[in-house]
C-alpha cells in the first residue's frame, strides 16, 4: 500500500460526513499506544462507548509492552495504536488478525485510504498522517537575520551564529534518546543523503556506505549545538528543551506541533516566535530527510470475536467525523471525512507534497531499526569511527536476519 496516497489524501478532504457510528459495545476493550495528544483523543473517544469496559494504556513505552500483551492466549491488550513501523513486528509475530469481516460489517463510514492492506487483507485501520520537519523560533532566526533553514547545512550555519551572538548555548534540538529515537534520526537522514537501507529485492544490509557515513558525519555537527544530554532526549524532552526557550531549531513530529508551546509557564516569547515549515533536505539532494507516516489501530488475533467486535466498534466510533471540532482539528493531520487543515498542520502537508519517502513497511525493517538504535550511540559519543558503527550495525542486523529466517 502506499503511505504518500494517505497522506496526500488528507489534504484533499472537505466534505462532512453525517453518518452514524454505533457505539453500543458487549465485551471488553483494552488499548496499547503512544500517549501524544491525537491519541489520546483516539483513546477517550472509545471510551465513550457503553456495555462495556474500554481501557486504554497510553505511554511512550507502548512498542516495548504491545507485543507481549498481545502474545497471550487470551491477549491482554485487544488492540495495538500503531505506524508503519510499528505494525510490521506485530504482523511478523501472528498476534493481530485481518479486519476484512469487521470492514464489511461496521466500516461502511471508513474511507478506502484509511484501510491498510497487506497481501490483500485489511490488517489496520489509519486515523493520521504524520512526518518530522522543522521547527524554530522565528524571534530568534530575526535577530541573526536569516530565513529559515530549507537544508541541514544552513541550519548548522543558523545554529553557528545563534551561539556566537550569545543568544543560546544550544541552540538545535533533536530526538536523540539512544535506541529508538537515534535510530529514526539516522534514517531520516540516510533517505536524505539518498541511501538504501538494503539491496534492491532483498534483507541484505547496505547502510555501511558513503550515504552511510555521511549520514552520521551531518549527525555528529549537529549534536555539537545540542544538550550535552542529547542522547537521552526522546520527543518529550526535546519539546520541554524548546519550550524552556533553550532550542531554537529542531525537527520535530507534526503530531507534537499543535500542542508545543500550549503547556503551562512557556515564556511568551516562546509562544510568540513558534514557527513550523517543512522538512529540510541535505547533502544537495532535494528528497527531504524524513519519513512519511500513517498512525492507526489493529485488532489482536487471540482474543475472542465478541472482544474483536467492541474493539472494532469502539474504535470506529472514536474516528467517526463528529469528533472533530475546533479543539481536536488542529491535534493531526486527521484521515477523517471533515478535517479541514490548520496552521500546525502545515509541516506534515509539505512533507507529503515534497514527496517525502514512506517510512519502509518490510518484514525485516524493525530489526534494522532495532541494529541501529543499539550501535550508534558510541560513534556519537566519539567512541568509534562511522564506518566502525556502521558495521556492527550491519553485523547485528545480519545475525537477528539470519535468525529470523531474512537471510
Amino acid at each position: 500500500m502506499s503511505v504518500k496516497r494517505i497522506a496526500v489524501g488528507a489534504l484533499t478532504l472537505a466534505a462532512s460526513m453525517t453518518t452514524a457510528y454505533a457505539c453500543e459495545i458487549g465485551a471488553r476493550v483494552s488499548i496499547v499506544g503512544n500517549e501524544f495528544p491525537a491519541i489520546q483523543t483516539v483513546g477517550a473517544g472509545a471510551q465513550e462507548c457503553t456495555g462495556g469496559e474500554v481501557k486504554t494504556n497510553l505511554t511512550a513505552d507502548h512498542q516495548k509492552i504491545n507485543l507481549p500483551g498481545m502474545q497471550g492466549n487470551p491477549a491482554e491488550f485487544t488492540s495495538a495504536i500503531v505506524a508503519n513501523s510499528s505494525i510490521v513486528t506485530l504482523m511478523n509475530e501472528d498476534v493481530i488478525r485481518p479486519l476484512d469481516d469487521l470492514v464489511a460489517k461496521h466500516g461502511q463510514g471508513l474511507k478506502k485510504n484509511q484501510l491498510i492492506t497487506v497481501n490483500g487483507q485489511v490488517m489496520a485501520v489509519a486515523f493520521m498522517a504524520n512526518a518530522q520537519h522543522l521547527v524554530y523560533r522565528s524571534d530568534v532566526l530575526e535577530q541573526i537575520g536569516v530565513e529559515p533553514p530549507s537544508t541541514y547545512e544552513d541550519m548548522l550555519a543558523a545554529a553557528k551564529m545563534i551561539r556566537d551572538k550569545g543568544i543560546m548555548d544550544n541552540p538545535v534540538g533533536g530526538a536523540y534518546k539512544a535506541g529508538w529515537n537515534l535510530a529514526q534520526e539516522f534514517n531520516n537522514m540516510f533517505l536524505g543523503f539518498g541511501g538504501s537501507h538494503f539491496e534492491d529485492g532483498g534483507a541484505a544490509p547496505t547502510v555501511n556506505s558513503e550515504a552511510g557515513i555521511k549520514t552520521l558525519e551531518m549527525m555528529k555537527a549537529l549534536s555539537e549545538y545540542m544538550n550535552p544530554d542529547f542522547l537521552t532526549h526522546d520527543s518529550n524532552a526535546t519539546n520541554a528543551e524548546y519550550r524552556a526557550g533553550n532550542v531554537a531549531l529542531m525537527n520535530m513530529w507534526g503530531s507534537r506541533a499543535a500542542t508545543l508551546v500550549e503547556a503551562d509557564g512557556v515564556p511568551q516569547e516562546v509562544v510568540d516566535g513558534f514557527a513550523i515549515s517543512g522538512p529540510m533536505t541535505v547533502g544537495g539532494g532535494d528528497t527531504p530527510a524524513s519519513t512519511l507516516w500513517w498512525d492507526g489501530w489493529t485488532v489482536s488475533k487471540n482474543i475472542s470475536d465478541e472482544e474483536a467486535e467492541a474493539t472494532f466498534v469502539s474504535l470506529t466510533h472514536a474516528i467517526r467525523p463528529e469528533m472533530l471540532n475546533d479543539e481536536t482539528m488542529s491535534l493531526a493531520v486527521w484521515l477523517v471525512d471533515g478535517y479541514q487543515p490548520t496552521d500546525a498542520a502545515k509541516g506534515v502537508f509539505d512533507a507529503a507534497q515534497a514527496e517525502t519517502i514512506p517510512y519502509p513497511m518490510l518484514p525485516y525493517m524493525g530489526l534494522m531499526h532495532t541494529a541501529l538504535g543499539a550501535e550508534l550511540s558510541d560513534f556519537m559519543q566519539g567512541k568509534e569511527s562511522a564506518e566502525q558503527a556502521l558495521a556492527d550495525v550491519e553485523a547485528a542486523y545480519t545475525a537477528a536476519a539470519k535468525e529470523k529466517g531474512f537471510l
